[in-house]
């Protein structure tokens, strides 16, 4: 249900391939929310069969056609729907933190490994986050959506920032 909606806003900015949808996954909004291309085709077909998307055919000169999405007015209603629409609470499911909490029998040592391999994760997630961040245009910041786009990234490296004061909390109190 959130991936079709995610989607269907992508479509709202402008009609895109299940490629190009891929590509927004990964460059836009994968700090907090990924998904693979089958996903992707999957959520798009099922868009499209509930009248909420439409796909067009574009030929292309030396390569093969290409199959663009358009939102539909239902999609957009939809869209707008779920914008507005009460917040649908999603369990949190992290399997790091599944292995912390049951990594007690480990050696000192191995509990240490673990930590470092999650903070080098999150460092290079924090550098490749900050370095959307940088990449963002002002004019883009000075309108609503830009702004609002740019906030969600901000909120991600926000979370990065918290996760590695605690790795090293855990790390400077662990017994």
């Amino acid at each position: 249900m959130i991936l079709a909606r995610l989607i269907l806003g992508l479509l709202s900015l402008s009609p895109m391939t299940g490629y190009d949808l891929k590509k927004h996954f990964d460059s836009s909004i994968n700090h907090f929310w990924n998904a693979d291309k089958a996903q992707i085709y999957r959520t798009l077909a099922q868009l499209v069969s509930e009248g909420l998307a439409t796909v067009r055919t574009v030929p292309q000169e030396n390569y093969p056609a290409r199959q663009e999405h358009h939102i539909t007015a239902a999609g957009r209603t939809s869209l707008q729907e779920w914008l507005t629409g009460s917040l649908d609470r999603q369990p949190a499911r992290e399997p790091f933190l599944g292995r912390i909490f049951f990594s007690g029998s480990l050696a000192r040592e191995e509990v240490l490994s673990l930590l470092a391999a999650r903070r080098a994760e999150a460092r290079e997630l924090h550098h490749s986050y900050r370095a959307l961040r940088a990449e963002l245009d002002e004019t883009a910041l000075a309108d609503r959506r830009g702004y609002l786009m740019a906030a969600t990234l901000d909120h991600g490296i926000a979370h990065v920032d918290a996760e590695l004061a605690w790795l090293d909390s855990v790390e400077g109190n662990l017994p």
